[in-house]
């Protein structure tokens, strides 16, 4: 087994174990799912936060069609174990620019992927770019895990050369791609 396979199976066990730990309770699970998805962590003090700064339960609750308590609990629950404390505690959040990609005059490119569990597709991808020698500002990809319909988004700094979509479309794993 090589790193790169050990490392992906660490990851899928990580959110095995997330998910795991939350299964007897639907509310507290939609809770951590939305922490991840946002990038928002937990303090010492079982306060939701994004990168340093509170964010109110109430906000947490209403954003999710929950109650601030149940926002409360899991914050809790999550401290209480050792492993999910770790992840919570260190959680980032990253600027999208993606959104604002047109007003920096990038551009976007948007694949969805024929499996997102299949290995190689940001690497594909990325290497169409590379052999155009394109700057790449940002990459990010959705978990599947966590997203129904997960996407690899790429945004690019130059104006995108004739034929590279037509490449990346043309990639064994790409099911469609949107610019």
């Amino acid at each position: 087994m090589n790193a790169d396979m050990f490392t992906g199976i660490r990851v899928v066990s990580m959110w095995s174990e997330i998910i795991h730990e939350f299964g007897d309770s639907p509310s507290q699970s939609r809770v951590v799912r939305f922490l991840l998805e946002n990038g928002f962590g937990v303090t010492e003090d079982g306060r939701i936060c994004c990168n340093g700064i509170e964010i109110p339960a109430t906000a947490v609750a209403k954003a999710i069609g929950s109650d601030r308590r149940v926002v409360d609990a899991t914050a809790r629950r999550i401290l209480e174990r050792p492993t999910l404390r770790d992840i919570f505690l260190n959680m980032r959040a990253t600027p999208d620019v993606s959104r604002v990609a047109e007003s920096l005059g990038f551009t976007v490119i948007t694949v969805l992927p024929k499996n997102a569990s299949e290995r190689g597709i940001v690497g594909a991808a990325v290497r169409v770019l590379a052999d155009h020698q394109l700057s790449i500002r940002q990459i990010f990809v959705t978990d599947p895990q966590f997203s129904e319909d997960p996407k690899l988004v790429i945004v690019v700094e130059d104006p995108l050369p004739a034929g590279v979509i037509e490449q990346i479309r043309a990639l064994p794993q790409v099911r469609q791609v949107i610019i």
